[in-house]
């Protein structure tokens, strides 16, 4: 077993312990803005489903019901724009973390084959290249790599941590390369519905990828549009054969979503009233906490999507978290995503409006 996490770095929230117990220490208690996790509730129409679905003794299966991937591949036309998805287009998966810690493994890479993302990052990206033994490989612009041995690619937009959307002309070229040079791309697009001074584009819009998905596969999830963190619903769609490979894996693996999940995932892909109701939420937090922030001296960078602000006050990240614990606020250090984040910390705005409310009083 150690053999396996040696190849691991240290998990990283366990850094921010001390910062978080400071916090906490505040009068008023702490406003954790690390994390990102959803606060508010989850939607009434999709807690009944998850209810209508609760007598389920049988096992469900890895593709999902019938109606599970008709609502995908409806949202997928009518959202994305991929106006070709069918059934064999799509794959349920138990929450997007698990897909990408474990697609490379899945997809059987190994010694020898690289594994390429942002050089600011997610750390599931590092972590599922260094589980199969593969090389983890950082980019600023992925055309600019060396094509050889890299065997998948990653690209994510809207970006965490920084929230930097990329434009549809640069997912037609990066899409371009990569066919050209062999390569599968995975594009983590999980914040795609939180796009608030930039439209986020998926790689599977019909102007990106020409209505044909080889060697493309879009990763989406419903934890925070619709409140979902706790279910673990998410999917991913795109090539056929890629999808039908990773089927196969997964049924012999028991990779399955619960039954009430799937039912529960159907209701809110039908449903977009709940998804604007969330954005409104975000967006208020959102404006609060970008106008106390740069009251306070901070400087914000990118985020114009998602659910962070990636802001800085030019000196060394964990200095800033230790100035905002001070105050009661935890925050998430940049160096977490990326040596090139060591001067900038995240900022989430899925705390409660009271507590956002707390902080922009202590900001101020």
């Amino acid at each position: 077993m150690a053999a396996v996490s040696d190849r691991l770095p240290a998990f990283p929230w366990d850094k921010l312990e001390p910062y978080k117990k400071t916090a906490a220490a505040h009068p008023d208690g702490i406003v954790d803005l690390s994390v990102g996790t959803p606060v508010d509730p989850v939607p009434q129409l999709i807690r009944q489903a998850l209810i209508e679905a609760a007598d389920s003794p049988g096992y469900p299966t890895v593709w999902g019901t019938e109606a599970l991937r008709d609502a995908i591949t409806g949202w997928l036309r009518g959202r994305l724009g991929a106006s070709a998805a069918g059934h064999r287009n799509v794959l349920p998966v138990v929450g997007s973390k698990e897909l990408v810690a474990w697609l490379p493994t899945q997809l059987g890479l190994g010694a020898g084959d690289k594994v390429a993302y942002p050089r600011l990052a997610y750390p599931t990206y590092e972590v599922g290249a260094r589980l199969c033994g593969a090389e983890a490989v950082v980019y600023d612009d992925p055309t600019e790599l060396d094509p050889a041995g890299v065997k998948l690619l990653w690209l994510n937009s809207p970006s965490n941590p920084t929230g930097k959307v990329l434009g549809k002309d640069e997912l037609v070229r990066i899409v371009a390369w990569a066919r050209e040079h062999g390569i599968l791309l995975f594009s983590d697009e999980c914040y795609l519905e939180l796009g608030w001074e930039a439209e986020p584009v998926s790689v599977l819009h019909d102007d990106v990828c020409g209505g044909t998905y080889e060697g493309i596969v879009a990763v989406h999830s419903l934890s925070k549009r619709s409140n979902l963190a706790g279910y673990r619903a998410a999917f991913i769609a795109g090539d056929a054969d890629v999808l039908g490979e990773l089927l196969e894996i997964r049924k012999h693996g028991g990779m399955m979503t619960p039954a009430p999940v799937q039912a529960a995932t159907v209701a809110a892909l039908g449903d977009d009233r709940h998804v604007a109701e969330q954005r409104e939420r975000y967006a208020a937090r959102r404006a609060a906490l970008r106008a106390a922030l740069e009251a306070h001296g901070f400087r914000v960078e990118h985020s114009e999507a998602s659910l962070y602000l990636w802001v800085t006050r030019d000196e060394p990240c964990w200095d800033t978290v230790a100035h905002l614990a001070d105050l009661g606020i935890l925050v998430a250090p940049g160096d977490f995503y990326g040596e090139a984040g060591a001067r900038f910390v995240r900022v989430a705005f899925t705390a409660t409006d009271e507590r956002v409310e707390a902080a922009v009083k202590r900001l101020g």
